[in-house]
């Protein structure tokens, strides 16, 4: 069975349009196939193909125009790490890049962590991970991720280098993000964060501090991510 099949099918549709949009098949201006058409296609129901073209409307792929269609949209020079579906998604094969500054690691949470924690989370312990983002060589985000170890065997031997979170996340634990809330501020850049981003030291930076439900019961994910904006501004639903 692969990977793609244990998607729920609206998901799984998603993910279908979305490359083919990223990859050149459908370009900005074509129109996608009718629902009725998907529906045929794929061996879906019209709320499900209904429910994947909206996901495609909320992350940019598409403009529903009636009685005409799904019309696809030019990309624009953004990045959707508001979205739900995930930087790794939003941008497509748009030369994204990650880099691992630290491995995944088990640690205790941190006494004054940005958002509270349930006493499940805070016996578990914390997976840790610092990863920074690239796109066309330019780096973009510096993700500071947390997530509670809460039956995720493995994880930390898991390759992260240039792969998405989200994925890993969907293909081998079945765990989906479902929603979430975040923080939003502008505050000046560290040392570190200066160095990572190329930016110039206390230079304003975009700090979001978040947290995302997933469909497992008590598990969470957080991260703090700090963003350069000289280049690409970001969007998405969230």
């Amino acid at each position: 069975m692969t990977p793609s099949r244990n998607l729920p099918q609206h998901r799984r549709l998603y993910e279908i349009l979305r490359k083919h949009i990223t990859e050149g098949i459908y370009k900005e201006g074509d129109l996608l196939p009718s629902e009725n058409e998907l529906c045929q296609l794929y061996g879906m129901t019209r709320p499900t193909v209904r429910q994947s073209l909206s996901t495609l409307a909320n992350d940019g792929y598409i403009t529903k125009h009636q009685g005409k269609g799904s019309i696809v949209h030019h990309l624009p020079r953004e990045i959707g790490i508001l979205s739900v579906s995930g930087t790794t998604s939003a941008v497509g094969n748009r030369n994204l890049k990650t880099r691992i500054i630290v491995k995944p690691v088990l640690i205790s949470w941190n006494n004054d962590f940005m958002f509270p924690l349930s006493q499940l989370e805070k016996e578990s312990g914390c997976i840790y991970m610092e990863r920074l983002r690239l796109l066309d060589d330019i780096p973009i985000f510096y993700d500071i991720s947390y997530i509670a170890n809460i039956n995720l065997p493995r994880i930390t031997s898991r390759q992260f280098e240039n792969r998405s979170l989200f994925k890993i996340l969907r293909e081998h634990y079945h765990i989906e993000i479902k929603g979430g809330e975040q923080r939003i501020k502008a505050i000046p850049a560290s040392l570190k964060t200066s160095s990572l981003l190329h930016l110039k030291k206390n230079q304003p930076v975009l700090h979001l501090e978040r947290k995302m439900v997933t469909n497992v019961n008590g598990l969470f994910l957080y991260s703090s991510i700090y963003c350069n904006t000289e280049k690409y501004s970001i969007f998405g639903r969230f």
